[in-house]
């Protein structure tokens, strides 16, 4: 990097902190710093939830399987996002706009206080607080690490310039910041992206390099859809957990559809989102798989591959131009999952722990709401610097691993609260399945003692626990139905629109 890279850096950090202050004028209440109020326009609201689900993982761990197996990494990774996208904008997203427009809530999880207990919401409270720390923790190492690759800081000090910068505009600017800055990092990577794609071209064979590359020697194999351990088995497991994380599961996305002013938009930025998915991660992948053919890579796993050829092809400006591109990745997931968590801490955990949140004026819970969000990025921030340690072993492993492997038990009960069909469903079912799902997690992940297994294959070792969460909330529910009059009013509320559903007790069989 040059002066004027980091010219364009540091444009890019001021730029986004404007944003934030600006939207600090928006923001009157919890609820406008939570949910934007309801009045976030359906555009908006679909670039910010694909913006918020991919961060700089992409151009460091998927880019390593890009360089190692190709198109696998589109076709086991964005692919079934953007399905399970598609699949949730008419099964989730206007019945998580319903959560705020018909219960008036601010935080996704505020509604299972009435749909199961107070147990079973501080158990996924709880339980998902603490693994947005450890996936955050993620997304910081990997921006940190594709800094040191270009600046040559260090990675503590990589984790620290982002995520303060982060924390001023989300703090400041609320949910609002977040979808504002995430629009402005869209248009950022648009033009990073194509430069890069462009770059790529000119230095193989022009055009033509979309179909010719794949007669390479170097890429023999690189075009089968699956490859190594991202088998059918793994595709088929990894579009079954995302349609739930993607779709609200773990309660970032969730806000953009809480967001927006009725059910009809929610849908509509749902759709936005999955097109999002199928189409731009193509251009961003294409380098990566031409990368075996431009450069060398110095670690094992080619998480650097990216950063590499960037740094071998690109000019000095545009290569700033496309640093920024990876900041704008991580710093829209990290800051929306820090206003995820705020609002779950705010609404949700700390009137249990104290009365004197159960009685905030708006200014106190406002004041809170950003205190919450400072803290939980100070923790990510320490979680990231061990992120390579044994424990967690590398980036790719707990995103892959972790987040696939533990989010399913949390967002079982969660979204499947919302639906009719699985109104029998009560506390028993959901805090069972809770529990068992981390259970299964632990057992087809480490030994007894601690060591990490390496006799069950990935597809298993992220599908289990959420498969197991699955058939126990479903079989309990059938087993030990705890439906009430109270709860199924509030399914319907959540399943219809209008004035249909007020009265407590009348439900649409």
């Amino acid at each position: 990097m040059n002066s004027l890279d980091w010219t364009v850096l540091i444009g890019y950090f001021g730029v986004m902190v404007a944003i934030g202050l600006w939207s600090h004028k928006r923001v009157d209440n919890v609820s406008d710093f939570f949910t934007a109020g309801g009045k976030m326009p359906w555009w908006l609201s679909g670039i910010s939830h694909h913006m918020s689900g991919y961060s700089a993982v992409m151009f460091t761990g998927y880019a390593g399987i890009a360089y190692t197996y190709g198109v696998t990494s589109f076709v086991t990774w964005s692919l079934p996002i953007a399905i399970g996208i598609y699949i949730g904008s008419t099964l989730f997203a206007p019945r998580l706009n319903r959560l705020r427009s018909r219960l008036h809530v601010a935080s996704p999880l505020e509604y299972l206080k009435n749909r199961y207990n107070l147990k079973t919401q501080q158990a996924l409270a709880w339980s998902g607080v603490l693994l947005k720390i450890v996936d955050v923790g993620a997304k910081w190492a990997a921006i940190a690490t594709l800094l040191s690759v270009f600046t040559g800081i260090s990675l503590n000090q990589g984790i620290l310039i982002t995520g303060v910068i982060t924390g001023v505009y989300c703090t400041i600017g609320g949910l609002w910041a977040d979808a504002l800055t995430e629009l402005g990092q869209f248009i950022i990577q648009l033009f990073a992206g194509l430069a890069m794609l462009f770059a790529v071209m000119r230095e193989l064979d022009g055009f033509s390099t979309l179909w010719t590359i794949w007669d390479e020697p170097q890429l023999q194999g690189h075009a089968e859809p699956t490859a190594g351990p991202y088998t059918v088995t793994f595709l088929l497991a990894f579009l079954f957990i995302k349609t739930f994380e993607y779709n609200g599961g773990m309660w970032n996305q969730a806000q953009r559809y809480m967001a927006t002013a009725n059910a009809r938009e929610a849908t509509r930025s749902a759709r936005l989102s999955a097109v999002l998915w199928f189409v731009w991660p193509l251009v961003l992948f294409f380098p990566m798989w031409c990368a075996p053919l431009l450069v060398k890579t110095e670690k094992p796993d080619a998480s650097d591959s990216y950063a590499l050829m960037t740094e071998q092809l690109l000019p000095h400006g545009l290569l700033g131009l496309v640093i920024v591109g990876f900041f704008s990745h991580t710093m829209a997931m990290c800051s929306s999952d820090a206003n995820a968590i705020a609002a779950v801490f705010t609404r949700d955990i700390a009137p249990v722990l104290s009365k004197k949140a159960r009685s905030w004026t708006e200014q106190a819970g406002l004041i809170a709401a950003r205190w919450s969000t400072i803290a939980f990025l100070a923790l990510s921030m320490a979680i990231a610097t061990q992120v390579n340690s044994p424990t967690f072993k590398d980036i790719i492993t707990v995103v892959i691993k972790w987040v696939a492997g533990l989010m399913g038990p949390i967002a079982i009960p969660f979204m499947l609260g919302m639906l009719r069909s699985f109104r029998r469903s009560g506390p028993t079912a959901a805090l069972t399945s809770w529990a068992a799902g981390l259970l299964a997690f632990f057992l087809v992940n480490y030994e007894l003692n601690g060591d990490q297994r390496t006799d069950i294959a990935l597809q298993y070792q992220v599908s289990v626990p959420l498969a197991i969460s699955l058939v126990l909330y479903i079989a309990i529910g059938f087993l030990k139905p705890e439906n009430t009059a109270e709860r199924d009013a509030l399914i319907e509320r959540i399943n219809t629109d209008g004035d249909e559903a007020e009265a407590p007790g009348t439900v649409r069989r």
